[in-house]
């Protein structure tokens, strides 16, 4: 006791000393607004903000290394995915980081709830001129103004010294909502009729269905086998999936599985009303195209409400942080929306990031949409410079491409919409430096100072993401986006999983590396390329490429490579 009392009696002094009194640090800043946004005004004082506290973890670079020692297939440890407690010991922050943040919030009569399993996210409720003066802050009233949209942020804000070490950092403050954020990234055709379904046996270039997905890769219909394979499919910004639209879908496409369903996860306020007219294009994209394509796997929608900062990634960080905190989260979980990646601040994607990592240490595959605006980021947008987007960037995810058919065949080129590059915050990691390396030498000079040539690459792999079949509202239409890919592909791991699972096997968990070491497991699109900032962006080629990445998926290579 006696000896806690010298930090105390400063945190004491520090709590309720004036901001300009006391040794403050910097711990982010932007120098510029957001495109779009004007300060409109100073927030009233009283208003009170929702924000959440990252505290320093306390061994995230040994996570990192037990993440790509159970993931790499040439380690000893490959497959012993971690326990839930093994994971929380890498990212619990030290107990002294607890003690001094929590006791430096509740002298200035704050109260802090843990909001991750381990800890290591609080949260807390503060009026607008408190949260000034903790932070050194100057949140005031920013307005998009193309949207009308309004929120408070501020464009730095700093921590006391003496928190160094101790405060990772503070959301939201200096990201601001994106006009754009978690949108799905799907369309629809200009122009179409919409129109009744017919059964469609084979390939066209006009719709594809469940059975063209198979044909073209070789996914089997027959069902699975294992109830303890989960497939998880996350809902956003109130996209509902509708039970009697996917019955309508399957009863006419995949009348095989007549009579399958989805369960129901929700967090955040979310929820799942069967209304027609409130059923989701993404949604239902998303919930047909696991159902009707991952046979017999269980599937589960996860609806996160929007009991979060406007809308905003706090999303992103729930559903991940909901999932660690199962005793048995599921073994592939994929995502149709995303971000640019120059939206967020860089130590809110590192944190976004590690959550990625903490689940796939523990035997998850995480898939995003890459994104529809090729190589100008989330949704096409004027620009002079390559635009990445977010979390393709993060290098503990599995990022999806799309390609479109070329003919009624099966054969496949680049959708020009796919979103795909480098990352300005992430390096590349080395599971993919040679096939990334080998891209950039027979890319020469092309588009030379738009793109870091030593960021992580994306996408990682690609599928079938143009003029998509689906039911909304009772109405068959088709859909374009890498939202159309994500779940096919994520599709294909998790029968692989049921296959893994039945032979008394781990299933895949964090992907990359096992993708990227059996390269021939895929079909290689060698045509097309992501136009986008007044270029033809990245062109596909032989190999490796930022626009479908290692190709689309054969089953039965990457069933074999994965040995079953």
């Amino acid at each position: 006791m006696v000896s806690k009392l010298p930090i105390f009696s400063a945190l004491f002094s520090l709590a309720f000393a004036k901001p300009m009194a006391r040794s403050m640090k910097v711990r982010e800043a932007r120098e510029s607004l957001p495109a779009g946004y004007v300060r409109t005004g100073a927030a009233a004082v009283d208003t009170e903000l929702q924000l959440r506290i990252a505290l320093v973890q306390n061994n995230p670079e040994g996570l990192i290394d037990a993440l790509y020692d159970v993931s790499t297939p040439t380690s000893s440890s490959y497959g012993q995915h971690l326990s839930k407690e093994e994971v929380e010991k890498f990212v619990a922050p030290a107990a002294q980081t607890s003690e001094t943040v929590n006791a430096w919030l509740d002298q200035a009569g704050v109260n802090a709830t843990p909001i991750s399993p381990a800890g290591d996210w609080l949260s807390i409720t503060v009026p607008v001129g408190q949260a000034n003066e903790l932070f050194d802050a100057d949140f005031a009233v920013y307005t998009h103004s193309e949207t009308g949209k309004q929120t408070i942020r501020t464009m730095s804000y700093s921590i006391p010294s003496e928190l160094e070490g101790h405060i990772d950092l503070v959301h939201p403050t200096i990201t601001f909502p994106s006009s754009i954020s978690l949108r799905p990234v799907v369309s629809t055709p200009s122009g179409l009729e919409r129109r009744g379904i017919d059964p469609l046996a084979s390939c066209s270039t006009s719709a594809v269905t469940p059975a063209c997905v198979q044909s073209l890769y070789g996914i089997p219909a027959t069902k699975a086998t294992q109830s303890s394979n989960q497939l998880g499919v996350s809902g956003f910004i109130e996209q509902f999936a509708n039970q009697a639209d996917l019955t309508t879908f399957l009863n006419t496409l995949r009348p095989d599985l007549k009579g399958a369903t989805f369960a129901l996860q929700t967090l955040d306020g979310g929820s799942n009303p069967q209304s027609g007219s409130e059923a989701g294009i993404e949604a239902n994209l998303d919930i047909q195209y696991t159902v009707g394509v991952a046979s017999g796997v269980p599937v589960t929608f996860i609806s996160v409400g929007e009991n979060f900062n406007d809308g905003d990634l706090d999303g992103f960080l729930d559903i991940i942080n909901f999932l660690l905190g199962e005793s048995n989260p599921p073994q592939v979980l994929t995502t149709s929306y995303g971000n640019n990646e120059n939206e967020i601040s860089r130590s809110l994607a590192n944190n976004l990031c590690n959550a990625y990592a903490q689940l796939g240490a523990r035997g998850t595959s995480i898939l995003f949409a890459s994104g529809d605006g090729g190589v100008s980021g989330s949704q096409s947008q004027s620009c002079s410079k390559f635009v990445p987007t977010f979390p393709s960037g993060c290098p503990f995810m599995t990022s999806v491409g799309a390609t479109q058919l070329t003919s009624s065949s099966g054969g496949e080129t680049a959708a020009s919409f796919s979103s795909g590059g480098f990352s300005n915050y992430f390096g590349t990691p080395s599971y993919q430096a040679t096939a990334v390396s080998s891209y950039l030498s027979s890319l020469g000079s092309t588009d030379n100072g738009k793109f870091n040539t030593s960021g992580r690459a994306y996408p990682d792999v690609a599928a079938i993401g143009v003029n998509v079949e689906i039911v909304v509202n009772g109405q068959a239409e088709t859909v374009d986006g890498t939202s159309c890919a994500s779940p096919i592909f994520a599709s294909t791991i998790a029968l692989i999983n049921d296959a893994l699972i039945a032979a008394g096997k781990s299933p895949l968990g964090f992907l990359n590396p096992f993708l990227y070491a059996n390269p021939g497991a895929f079909n290689d699109i060698t045509s097309g390329d992501n136009a986008g900032c007044n270029t033809n962006g990245f062109p596909a080629g032989k190999g490796w490429d930022p626009v479908t990445g290692l190709g689309t998926p054969n089953f039965a290579a990457l069933k074999a490579a994965a040995g079953v």
